[in-house]
């Protein structure tokens, strides 16, 4: 849902409309939008899927405080999606096992 006329603030400024790539798959987002809340804009929560619980894994925090939402994102792997802003073109894939946290941006 997108909110074009606020009854306090007025008429929402308009945002450019820009796309990404997710696992092959084109998937529209607004520029200055996350990754992971593009992705969950477009009906997407799973991203990714821990190797040792079995689970699938998605946003926890939304504060880039944990790992649960790591991506693979421009070829650089465990990078938090909740924390990185889209861009136009950007490949974002689903990172499969556990994170290794030294290596999280």
């Amino acid at each position: 849902m997108e909110i074009l006329n606020h009854n306090v603030l007025g008429e929402m400024p308009k945002v450019k409309i820009i796309t990404i790539n997710f696992e092959g798959k084109s998937i529209v987002a607004r520029e200055g939008q996350s990754v992971a809340s593009a992705l969950m804009a477009n009906g997407v929560y799973k991203l990714g899927h821990s190797r040792n619980l079995s689970q699938p894994r998605g946003v926890y925090c939304g504060n880039g405080r944990c790992q649960s939402c790591i991506m693979t994102i421009d070829g650089i792997e465990n990078v938090r999606s909740c924390r990185t802003l889209v861009r136009e073109g950007m490949i974002v894939k689903q990172c499969t096992g556990d994170p290794d946290v030294r290596r999280t941006l």
